[in-house]
């Protein structure tokens, strides 16, 4: 660990529509909604991160833009996951993928911010 960075406070995904995107970050995958501050930005709680949901034309940082650079989400079982959210009307962009470490399903956001299940299954350095 760095003497300088001791660490990660969260992460942040744009959204053009706080609303819809606590619904889906709350309802749909079931993360803690731990902080709304509509009309900016909200916060859930994910395990091992705080996620920050906001809003960057409303906080007066930018214009939105989605995120293509893939969050990866841990879950124990991806092909559960994947049928569960599949089951609440989540589109899956490819097949599950097995890189013979980890399987990977990958998806979206309503916003299209690129979101992704991960299960390691073989141990770091394989």
């Amino acid at each position: 660990m760095s003497d300088l960075i001791q660490g990660v406070d969260f992460m942040s995904l744009g959204t053009e529509d706080l609303a819809r995107s606590i619904e889906f970050y709350r309802d749909t995958l079931g993360f803690k909604l731990t902080a709304d501050r509509s009309p900016h930005n909200a916060e859930f709680e994910t395990g091992t991160v705080t996620l920050s949901v906001l809003d960057p034309v409303k906080m007066g940082i930018g214009t939105f833009q989605a995120n293509t650079n893939l969050t990866a989400l841990h879950v124990a079982d991806v092909a559960a996951a994947r049928t569960q959210l599949e089951a609440a009307g989540v589109t899956f962009t490819a097949d599950t993928l097995d890189t013979g470490v980890c399987h990977m399903g990958f998806f979206t956001d309503p916003d299209g911010n690129a979101l992704m299940l991960h299960n390691r299954y073989a141990p770091k350095g394989s």
